[in-house]
């Protein structure tokens, strides 16, 4: 038998080596058949986003010599320099601050905060509680350093019901004291939907006609390049994200970028390294290469990311769990939630995530009090770069509703793997029953 189901047997037989049971990877077939329509357009928004990566580097005329290693001060740090007029370039934005030395996500957006924003100022979040690590340093949970500490007060409108924007509620909460307002676009540890940039432009068009000196500053944090155009286009001052998820490509090693107005982003950089100095110091210790060329790859490995998220929806919506997005809505980040309803569903999708990975595919994940939660969490992430979630993972709190949050994938090929093999250890451990 040469052939069997669309399969080559080879293929089979790998999967098998690889612990997949046949009827997971018939049940996986039978759903992904029915994908094609949806990652054909994947693809063309891919294309559009490499043109647009691609124009913004010749725009820039990145060189050979952007590569090169600097040291010290970085006085003069051509690359790094390079790289920031070219972040701005795709992000339709005055300037730019793209470093090494912002560690993570987390890490830019409190840059961002704390660079602008006073004593006796008031940052709003119109869309709820945000990502969990965000608590701390805001102070909603108290913490050394937090904003709160520094005399930044902060006030949250939640969603309506349906997950929409209470625009009467969010009118009220604008005060006199009112200076920035966040907006996480993506879910974070919640089952709400992630908002799309058209539904982000509409917030902000709100906000600014009710006091257009509002800074509006979006949490991007997995959503770069998933659409043809990016929160900046549709009036956001300032947009922050992660090297090690989107933009970086499955490359860059470290890193955080901040992308907006000029006076906002000059304050970040005096806020990074020192008053005085600003942008002109903090050298890129070699890493450029990596920079620029994860970002050239950071669209298509986004489509890869975001196919293996609709794959995810479309097998667990089939075996009945409740899924956001579900199968068939519109994208706007690479996250997929899965609520299991209990801890066993979140822990056994983990293990069948690592048992996929690349790297450490032999460790097994097991919840712990990770910094920065306020419950234990389980992850799972055998990647080339640590915590890098455009690279295969999962992970998710374990408290009430037990949801797991997937996402990544450098490849459409590895994220169908992950999923499947999820599958097999939900099956395994009595979970799903196929």
């Amino acid at each position: 038998m040469a052939k069997e189901d669309n399969y080559d047997f080879d293929i089979i037989s790998l999967y098998k080596e690889l612990g997949i049971r046949r009827e997971v990877l018939d049940f996986g077939r039978e759903v992904e058949v029915g994908l094609a329509k949806r990652f054909a357009a994947i693809d063309n928004v891919a294309e559009y986003n490499q043109l647009k990566v691609i124009h913004a580097m010749q725009k820039n005329q990145v060189s050979e010599g952007c590569f090169h290693y600097a040291s010290g001060y970085g006085y003069n740090d051509v690359g790094r320099d390079t790289l920031e007029e070219v972040y701005a370039s795709v992000f339709h934005t005055e300037s730019a601050l793209v470093r090494p030395q912002i560690t993570c996500g987390t890490h830019a957006l409190a840059l961002a905060l704390g660079a602008n924003l006073r004593p006796g100022d008031e940052l709003l979040s119109p869309v709820g509680k945000p990502y969990d690590t965000l608590e701390e340093v805001i102070g909603i949970r108290p913490s050394k350093g937090s904003l709160a500490e520094y005399g930044v007060s902060y006030s949250q409108v939640e969603l309506l019901s349906d997950g929409t924007f209470d625009f009467d509620g969010i009118r009220k909460a604008i005060g006199g004291n009112t200076k920035m307002v966040t907006i996480q676009r993506s879910k974070g540890y919640q089952t709400r939907p992630s908002f799309s940039v058209g539904q982000i432009g509409e917030l902000i068009h709100f906000v600014k006609n009710i006091r257009p000196d509002i800074i509006c500053m979006v949490d991007n944090c997995y959503g770069e390049f998933v659409e043809t155009i990016e929160p900046s286009d549709v009036g956001a001052d300032l947009v922050v994200g992660s090297l090690i998820k989107n933009p970086g490509g499955g490359l860059a090693p470290i890193g955080g970028y901040i992308a907006g107005r000029k006076d906002l982003i000059e304050a970040c950089g005096f806020r990074l390294t020192s008053p005085g100095l600003g942008k002109e110091v903090g050298a890129s210790l070699g890493v450029m290469q990596s920079f620029y060329q994860g970002l050239f790859l950071a669209p298509t490995v986004t489509a890869g990311a975001l196919k293996g998220a609709i794959f995810a929806a479309n097998i667990y919506e089939k075996l009945g769990f409740a899924v956001v997005p579900n199968g068939s809505e519109s994208r706007h980040d690479i996250i997929q939630a899965v609520t299991f309803g209990k801890p066993e569903g979140v822990i056994a999708f983990c293990k069948g995530i690592q048992a996929a990975a690349p790297v450490d595919s032999f460790v097994t994940p097991i919840p712990w009090a990770m910094p920065g939660y306020d419950s234990d969490v389980i992850m799972a992430a055998g990647a080339f770069v640590q915590g890098s979630s455009i690279e295969l993972s999962a992970d998710g709190p374990i408290k009430p509703p037990y949801a797991v949050y997937f996402q990544g994938g450098l490849t459409w090929h590895h994220g169908r793997l992950g999923i499947l093999m999820s599958l097999e250890h939900l099956v395994r451990e009595g979970v799903v029953v196929l």
